[in-house]
């Protein structure tokens, strides 16, 4: 919402007119030159800074709210680059209830979870709820949906003139992350086209090069357009994306912690930040409720020997850059929106004080504002769909070869990262069935968009599954099957009907019976409770998999990409094990063990 007629501020900068806040005597943290500015007082008209400077006093009346700042830093409200509101498991309204009390003020989400299940009028839904809020929020156009239609059945396709149409959108920014990397390298015509559109619409070309070859590839995904980058988890990615022109956005998820990795790019090459951003990407509700956002972030970076100016310059002035709005948001200054954070202690830094336009929207991290109420569709709760009921038997894993031992092709979770390992394990066969060993669950994809009736099976080695239990999900990273691992089949069945049953969700099932339980019925991805209730629950889910033995951290975020095509090393959709590194489908079973 760009101001047309600034007369208002110039008449409060002037003292000809009041203004509606002040803030007296902060240190004034001026991401824009880089300095820290003690005693500054910042007067608000209209929700936008008028004035930011060693006196106010002339813009204050009886009519005027002052809040005495001394001692505290003056923070422009944190900018989340990049985040998909579905990983939180929260409404766009309840992830607002969730964020905006630890600092975050500004964001650009691509909603192509929703829109895998819905199509372009999942998006839409979402960015009109966007639009009501009291917080800056932009949505780009999801990219690959599908992710891809060779290797798994999609649920929904976002078609180029589809990107086209929702250019035109009042709160579109550009195009989501291009996940195709290899569609762009070979100049494949309908990834072509939608960044095309983009361009001619003015607007940014989000990227996702999720593959650690920097050779021809990653070269010719450069050229083609995409302009930032948050797969990055190497020092040699950071860099290189940088030197290529794009942005290299840092990110510090609740399972993808890919900073301290990168940081070194800037703390010891000393290259320049400006091109850096921090992001979220993917956050659980529990982490968003009870340890924050992109504050949260900016501590880690610090904690990673990132000077505080430069921390927070990557969480705020950087991404309002990026994305070509630093006119209205980014930094303290006239005109821009009176997004502010008081802060006591930048290294520790958590939001005391939100001001979100001008308004005092939170203090000491409860939110002090009214949210929009927004009623959701009866159609975002009908996204189960599936063939038959599944039995134990449909999770059965087994193999034609006549011999007591064979070698499988099996996913590898790396904790913290989003890449997988393919790894060859050797699995003990009894009577033509696959036997799991200490380490190794099975993992199944049940289609659930079109009543196929497809269900793979693969194995999995990294969660530390014991006894009798299984996990499910309907996010299941980018189509959105109904996804499950587990190492008892009778169990795999129960947590797939018990999905079946709610319209989504996750559910932890041990010996038969449900330990943990989130209700997602908005498209099996989104619940339509309040945040902090989001959060309890979905702390049931952790719980359960600590209960079934697993000590990752957040497992059930790398779970929920164990589907994703679009990462290597290896995968598995409903169609089968998909070697990303080549696109090709890999059996289970290779071959007899040697």
């Amino acid at each position: 919402m760009p101001y047309s007629n600034p007369k208002n501020l110039i008449e409060v900068a002037m003292g000809r007119q009041a203004a509606d806040l002040v803030l007296r005597k902060g240190t004034w943290v001026c991401v824009q030159s880089g300095e820290f500015v003690p005693d500054t007082d910042i007067a608000i008209k209209d929700g936008r800074i008028a004035y930011v400077g060693p006196d106010a006093s002339h813009t204050i009346t009886k009519d005027t709210r002052v809040i005495h700042a001394e001692g505290k830093y003056l923070v422009p409200g944190l900018f989340d680059g990049h985040t998909h509101i579905e990983s939180g498991m929260l409404t766009v309204t309840e992830f607002v209830r969730a964020v905006l009390p630890h600092g975050t003020t500004s964001m650009v989400i691509d909603p192509h979870e929703i829109a895998n299940v819905f199509g372009l009028k999942g998006v839409k839904l979402m960015a009109d709820e966007a639009a009501k809020q009291p917080v800056h929020i932009w949505v780009q156009v999801p990219s690959c949906v599908p992710a891809s239609t060779e290797l798994e059945t999609p649920g929904m396709e976002i078609t180029p003139e589809d990107v086209a149409e929702a250019m035109q959108w009042e709160n579109v920014i550009g195009l989501g992350e291009m996940m195709n990397y290899p569609g762009v390298a070979a100049g494949d015509a309908k990834m072509l086209a939608e960044m095309e559109t983009t361009r001619k619409a003015g607007k940014v070309i989000g990227g996702h090069y999720a593959s650690p070859d920097l050779g021809k590839e990653f070269h010719a995904y450069a050229a083609g357009g995409p302009e930032d980058d948050h797969e990055g988890t190497r020092l040699e990615d950071a860099v290189e994306r940088v030197r290529q022109g794009m942005w290299a956005m840092l990110r510090y998820s609740s399972a993808w912690h890919d900073v301290a990795a990168q940081v070194p790019a800037i703390t010891k090459l000393c290259l320049d930040s400006h091109r850096f951003m921090l992001c979220s990407d993917d956050s659980h509700a529990g982490t968003l409720v009870n340890d924050g956002s992109m504050d949260r972030v900016v501590r880690h970076a610090i904690a990673q020997g990132l000077p505080a100016m430069v921390a927070l310059q990557m969480a705020s002035l950087n991404p309002a850059e990026h994305y070509g709005v630093s006119l209205e948001v980014g930094m303290i200054a006239p005109g821009r929106w009176a997004d502010i954070l008081l802060v006591d202690d930048l290294k520790n830094f958590r939001a005391g004080l939100v001001l979100a336009r001008g308004q005092v929207a939170a203090e000491r991290g409860k939110l002090l504002m009214e949210l929009p109420k927004v009623e959701q569709p009866e159609w975002v709760k009908r996204s189960i769909h599936l063939k038959r009921m599944l039995t134990a038997d449909d999770f059965r894993l087994r193999t034609t070869l006549k011999v007591e031992r064979v070698t499988c092709n099996v996913i590898g979770v790396i904790e913290n990262q989003a890449p997988t390992k393919h790894l060859q394990l050797v699995m003990p066969v009894k009577d033509g069935e696959i036997q799991l060993t200490p380490g190794v669950a099975k993992v199944a994809v049940v289609e659930r968009h079109h009543q196929t009736g497809n269900v793979q099976v693969g194995l999995v080695s990294g969660f530390g599954l014991t006894g009798e239990c299984a996990i499910a999900t309907t996010v299941a990273h980018d189509c959105h099957q109904l996804l499950v691992i587990g190492t008892k089949d009778a169990d795999m069945a129960v947590a797939v009907q018990k999905l079946a049953e709610i319209g989504g969700g996750q559910v932890v099932v041990k010996k038969g019976k449900v330990i943990g339980l989130v209700e997602l019925s908005i498209g099996g991805l989104m619940s339509t409770e309040k945040a902090d209730k989001v959060a309890q629950k979905a702390n049931t889910i952790l719980e359960g998999f600590r209960q079934c033995g697993c000590s990752l951290n957040n497992p059930n975020m790398p779970m929920s990409l164990l589907a994703l095509e679009a990462i290597p090393e290896l995968r598995i959709t409903d169609k089968g094990l998909v070697d990303v590194n080549h696109l090709a489908f890999r059996p289970v079973v290779e071959g007899p063990a040697e």
